[in-house]
């Protein structure tokens, strides 16, 4: 576990610098690089957020949550609690599935119309509910926000990853560079396979896990 105050005066512990060379306006950026590369390597189940919204009538397109980075799925809800997933397409299938957006019906598909915006053909016909699971930017680690998800429960990664971003800064040496880099992939596979793998394995399904041995001939 780390928090802000932790993770700053290690950096510079690790690279043998002070508050002079590496003050807290020079390390914020190096965090935030790397919170960006996590959320952009690691399905984090972290990063998984649900949002419902009312459909308009008449109205083909679905405004997205101010925190909304990607969606996972769009599901549409009817007043007896029944579930329909939404098919994705591209605008160019929706234009030619639905020329007439004055034409209503229940909507079948959706798509990307812009950064903040889902466009759904049919035009909804009524004011169903729907259901957006999405991927979310969380609030990064700061002087202000001393404490994330990533900094308690992945702090190596933050850690190699802000010394290797600090030593190239610096204009470290080629093999420190190197080993760092090396320490900061191998901490983000490490939260890779434990949050995309065991942590989604279910044991009755999937068995449990079992490192192969290796047997000798008698």
């Amino acid at each position: 576990m780390t928090d802000y105050s932790d993770l700053t005066d290690n950096v510079r512990n690790y690279t043998e610098t002070t508050t002079t060379v590496l003050s807290d306006a020079v390390i914020q950026p190096f965090i935030e690089s790397i919170e960006d590369k996590v959320r952009r390597t690691v399905d984090l189940n972290y990063y998984r957020k649900y949002d419902t919204a009312t459909l308009t009538i008449n109205n083909p397109y679905l405004p997205l949550p101010a925190d909304w980075e990607a969606t996972r799925y769009v599901q549409l809800i009817d007043g007896s609690d029944d579930r329909t997933y939404l098919i994705q397409k591209d605008i160019s299938f929706m234009n030619e599935y639905a020329p007439d957006r004055t034409s209503t019906a229940t909507p079948k598909f959706y798509a990307m119309w812009d950064q903040d915006t889902h466009y759904l053909a049919p035009t909804p016909n009524a004011a169903l509910t729907v259901e957006l699971a999405y991927t979310y930017k969380p609030p990064g680690l700061t002087s202000t926000n001393t404490s994330t998800w990533l900094s308690q429960n992945a702090p190596n990664v933050l850690l190699y990853g802000c010394i290797l971003e600090a030593l190239g800064y610096l204009k470290g040496p080629a093999d420190m560079i190197q080993y760092y880099d090396k320490m900061y992939n191998q901490s983000v596979q490490a939260l890779a396979t434990y949050e995309m793998g065991r942590d989604r394995r279910d044991e009755f399904r999937d068995g449990v896990i079992r490192i192969p041995l290796e047997s000798r001939n008698p």
